[in-house]
């Protein structure tokens, strides 16, 4: 009897209208969906970003972990540690902060079990606080904490957490944290820290407020699991405008003031240890006449005058009414220009600081 029903011809047709009618509706679906893709204006973006998300956590090795649309925008921001070409043994002067770190950051990154405790007290810090002068070597400090750690280095920057979207800035601080647990031991660095962790104040925008909150929720969460090895790392040469609440999950800071005449010593003779000297160079002369300048002085400064023989060179050797400034040198032999030019005096470095 149900046999003969449905071979009816009217339920027959009836079945076959709303087949077509299912099979437009799927096909209604999926034009409207290739539609909205096509005209979406980040759709390239959002491309680009896997694209660069898979290749971070391909030499990560880490391709089989399963990320979030949000964490693939914060994966973005993974420096890989080969790519890192700063370590300890370049930092001059410093010694007593890279032991220091060296046994309170470094070592439980490295070796968990080493400390781990019943008591909770060992562990890795919540925070650490790089704090001084411009060009003292503070963002150089955080490169070679993270080369010598072999942790994954997130350089965060404050235009990748905000969003035109409200609430898509507090997924995007919330993804900077599941993804530094996915992939710890994990270091997250925040460059000149006080423009985004800066004192809250009633006049603050209303999205930062809440993005800010965020942020400390979460980072008060690390401190919640002995087992995750995830630090936040911050450099500013304003600490007096941090948050006294971002101060408190920085339990170590570190003061990286302008180099002493030891420590200028040192950072002199690692930056010219490769370079021709004169036999009369005299190092304590240039020590004394280098005060008050910072470790990113004394570089220009070794820079400008490594500069001086092979500007003498140039000027020499040039070609006279050229007008192409590309061609002006190919007749030198390259080579032995290094065997050519003459050593370095301490009169070029008086030159220069006069």
């Amino acid at each position: 009897m149900i046999k003969s029903w449905i071979q009816r011809p009217e339920i027959k047709k009836y079945a076959a209208y709303a087949a077509i009618f299912a099979l437009s509706q799927v096909a209604f679906y999926y034009a409207f969906k290739w539609m909205v893709n096509a005209l979406d204006p980040s759709r390239e973006k959002r491309q680009e970003t896997k694209a660069k998300s898979n290749r971070v956590l391909g030499k990560l090795r880490a391709k089989h972990l399963k990320i979030t649309e949000y964490e693939q925008i914060i994966a973005t921001e993974v420096i890989y540690a080969d790519e890192i070409h700063v370590n300890f043994k370049q930092i001059g002067g410093l010694d007593h902060i890279i032991q220091d770190l060296r046994e309170s950051v470094i070592y439980p990154l490295c070796y968990p079990d080493l400390f781990t405790s019943t008591s909770g007290l060992l562990g890795v810090p919540p925070g650490v606080l790089f704090y001084g002068p411009p060009g003292c070597g503070k963002t150089m400090m955080a490169k070679a904490l993270a080369k010598e750690s072999n942790a994954t280095f997130i350089n965060l920057h404050l235009s990748t957490l905000t969003d035109k979207y409200y609430g898509e800035s507090n997924k995007l601080v919330a993804a900077v944290f599941s993804l530094a647990r996915k992939l710890q031991p994990a270091i997250v660095f925040i460059d000149e820290v006080d423009s985004f962790l800066r004192e809250r104040q009633s006049s603050d925008h209303e999205a930062t407020g809440m993005m800010k909150a965020e942020f400390m929720s979460l980072w008060d969460g690390l401190a919640t699991g002995e087992d995750l090895r995830i630090v936040i790392l911050g450099a500013t040469n304003r600490p007096n405008d941090i948050d006294a609440a971002i101060l408190r999950r920085m339990p170590k800071r570190f003061a990286i003031r302008l180099p002493t005449e030891a420590q200028r010593r040192s950072i002199l003779e690692l930056l010219l240890k490769e370079v021709k000297l004169s036999n009369t160079f005299e190092m304590e002369e240039l020590v004394q006449h280098t005060e008050g300048c910072s470790g990113s002085d004394l570089k220009e400064l070794c820079r400008n005058a490594a500069m001086i023989p092979i500007r003498e060179i140039v000027r020499k050797e040039q070609l006279k009414e050229s007008e192409d400034a590309s061609q002006d040198l190919t007749h030198l032999d390259m080579k032995s220009i290094d065997k050519d030019q003459r050593p370095l005096t301490i009169a070029d470095f008086m030159r220069l600081t006069k």
